[in-house]
């Protein structure tokens, strides 16, 4: 607690006040992604209660936030379907491990150069698969075992509602709409100085004031009393789970999927700010501890969340202090309110739940994807969408990493490349000569990365004989990110055949 008022003392009110808006954001959409990963609510609150206080304290990335995310909830609520609740415990302690493992070995730059076409084609399929099964749950009901089901299942739910009859599904629905519509409306309306106010926060509290005034009768949000009742600590039979080859490809899939959703969350918040850049192998190591806490908890696994990370940075927090304070605030508010939080409807967190689904499912990225890089990424980011809503998520993720590395075929004879770097007091010149693709982007990573920041910069690429779109975008990135902070940079060569990136 020193250590955070000492940060307090640095950052001012700018962390404090930005605590509370991520406070804000992170209660509604912690116990939603509970209920939508199969898991009583009070579970997402303990992931974020331990991703505030503890990976907030250890990131490497000072102003990310983490805590449960909607990008793991699918693999979740088939894990507690097939292997049992009990089962999640040791796979995240394992899956914690593994994470804790790479980043010693400072592996988080590897992270990186999974293809973004993989990345947002699976947050694509999961977006689907979310608003799929939280559909359902608009109307009080529960979503289906399969993604194919859910969605089948969506019209009869819908043709099936009888307008005269305001009780049950019908009531619930109107709820759920009620907040879906209150959430857009204020982030589409809401006056400029109220923009720090989060839509969720507005849609729940209109939902849960709604259902208050008219006595209507739907399923509310069930909490223990005591948050101490939500902690579930592992059992005797831990040991032999250990053993279980199952559980280790579970958790291997778990420390994959949250590993890269992490780092690329970071990557998008040092885009964000001018402030210290993410040290990606601490921030791995970090996300481990945080996951091996939860399992031992029987909470929720985390990641860096991008939604609650840039409310972070818009609110102005200056250091990781805002996110550990926003730990704190659940904290208090649910060992002292939790009567408060048992007044809200469930299909207001599905109403949430819907919504931030279909933001997942962004088809700007895979029309900028076929723009500037042709159809094979596009093809890569519709198989792995497709995969994952039809069979599940790690399937989705093989497929479109077999479907990525196609990308190498033209270059399979000069895969190698060369950087060549000077580092002068008044330029920093460094010359790229071979082939650019993901095998070697943590080697292109790192050295721009140690490029110093405010000196001018040439960079020749006349030599680059071919980039595919992952290192093409993390070089945009790069350069995008640099000039923004007042940096002057010359890109030197033809740059026409490398896929879009401009002098």
């Amino acid at each position: 607690m020193g250590a955070l008022l000492s940060r307090l003392s640095g950052g001012g009110s700018r962390d404090l006040t930005a605590s509370i808006v991520v406070f804000l954001v992170a209660m509604p959409l912690c116990m939603g992604i509970a209920v939508a990963s199969g898991m009583p609510p009070e579970k997402g609150l303990v992931t974020g209660i331990i991703g505030g206080l503890v990976v907030g304290a250890l990131s490497g990335s000072p102003l990310q936030v983490s805590g449960p995310a909607a990008g793991l909830a699918v693999i979740v609520f088939e894990l507690v379907r097939d292997k049992g609740l009990s089962a999640l415990g040791p796979i995240l302690i394992i899956a914690g491990l593994i994470q804790v493992v790479a980043g010693i070995f400072r592996l988080g730059g590897w992270f990186r150069a999974i293809s973004p076409a993989v990345v947002h084609g699976m947050l694509a399929g999961i977006g689907v698969l979310i608003v799929a099964g939280q559909f359902h749950v608009l109307f009080d009901a529960k979503p289906l075992p399969s993604g194919l089901a859910n969605l089948s299942a969506m019209p009869e739910r819908l043709l099936g509602l009888d307008p005269t009859n305001m009780a049950g599904a019908e009531a619930a629905f109107a709820i759920g709409l009620l907040t879906i519509v209150a959430m857009l409306g204020w982030e589409k309306l809401r006056p400029a100085s109220m923009r720090l106010v989060p839509g969720a926060l507005v849609g729940v509290a209109a939902a849960t004031l709604a259902v208050f005034a008219t006595g209507l009768g739907v399923t509310h949000v069930s909490v223990p009393s005591n948050i101490l009742a939500a902690i579930d600590l592992p059992d005797g039979g831990i040991l032999g789970r250990f053993a279980d080859p199952a559980i280790w490809a579970s958790a291997l899939a778990i420390a994959f999927i949250a590993s890269a959703e992490t780092l690329l969350s970071a990557a998008a918040v040092d885009r964000m700010h001018d402030g210290v850049r993410t040290d990606y192998d601490k921030e791995l190591r970090a996300q481990g501890v945080g996951n091996m806490l939860c399992g031992v908890a029987g909470a929720l696994p985390m990641t860096g969340v991008i939604v609650r990370s840039s409310a972070n940075v818009q609110a102005g927090a200056v250091s990781r202090a805002s996110a550990m304070l926003h730990g704190a605030w659940i904290l208090g508010f649910v060992v002292l309110m939790p009567w408060l939080l048992r007044e809200i409807p469930m299909a207001a967190l599905g109403g949430i739940l819907v919504v931030t689904g279909w933001r997942l499912v962004s088809l700007h990225h895979v029309t900028h994807l076929f723009r500037h890089y042709g159809a094979l990424p596009a093809l890569v980011w519709v198989a792995t969408l497709t995969t994952v809503v039809a069979k599940d998520l790690l399937t989705g993720v093989l497929v479109g990493l077999a479907l990525s590395s196609l990308e190498l075929l033209p270059h399979l004879r000069r895969l190698r490349l060369g950087v060549h770097e000077r580092h002068e007091e008044e330029e920093s010149a460094i010359a790229l000569h071979g082939t650019a693709t993901f095998v070697t982007l943590p080697k292109l990573t790192r050295t721009l990365d140690a490029v110093p920041h405010g000196r001018p910069v040439r960079l020749d690429v006349g030599r680059l004989t071919g980039i595919d779109h992952t290192s093409a975008e993390m070089l945009k990135d790069w350069l995008a990110r640099r000039r923004a902070a007042g940096t002057p940079i010359r890109v030197d060569g033809d740059t026409d055949h490398l896929k879009g990136i401009t002098a």
